[in-house]
This record gives C-alpha cells, sequence and structure tokens, in this order.
C-alpha cells in the first residue's frame, strides 16, 4: 500500500509541477507587481478556457499532492 501511495504522489507531483510551468506569467516582474497589483486583484479572472483548466488541475494536484504526503507519513510513523 505504500508503495501505491508513493507513486501516486510521484504522479501528482509530476502533473502539478507541469501545470504550473504551463501556467502563463500574470505580471511583468517587480514593477508589474507595484503599478499593476490592483488591477490583478480586483480585475476579471479567466475561469474558461486553457489558463482556467490549467489553474483547476493545479488547485487539485497541489490537495492531491499535501493528502498523499500526510498519507505516506502517517503509514511511515505507525510502522
Amino acid at each position: 500500500m505504500s508503495l501505491a501511495l508513493k507513486i501516486t504522489l510521484l504522479v501528482a507531483s509530476i502533473i502539478l509541477i507541469l501545470s504550473i510551468l504551463l501556467q502563463s506569467s500574470n505580471s511583468a516582474g517587480l514593477s508589474g507587481s507595484i503599478g499593476g497589483g490592483a488591477e490583478q486583484l480586483f480585475g476579471k479572472k479567466k475561469s474558461r478556457g486553457y489558463e482556467g483548466i490549467l489553474s483547476k488541475i493545479t488547485v487539485v494536484a497541489a490537495v492531491l499532492f499535501i493528502a498523499f504526503s500526510l498519507a505516506i507519513v502517517t503509514i511511515e510513523y505507525v510502522k
């Protein structure tokens, strides 16, 4: 069971890394975070399309990564 959780953790981490790398940047560096921060914070966010799908995949992969990490630690600690 521990091996299956570790393999699933590996797959979740690869999906998480790829989904983060495929997302486009939201700001233009430090000047974008100072000058355009309010626009990004209060502006409309695209919930459909490519960016929305990648955002949802990232959230699901992050939750799975945390859950499987905690499960593996719990199983190894009980042994």
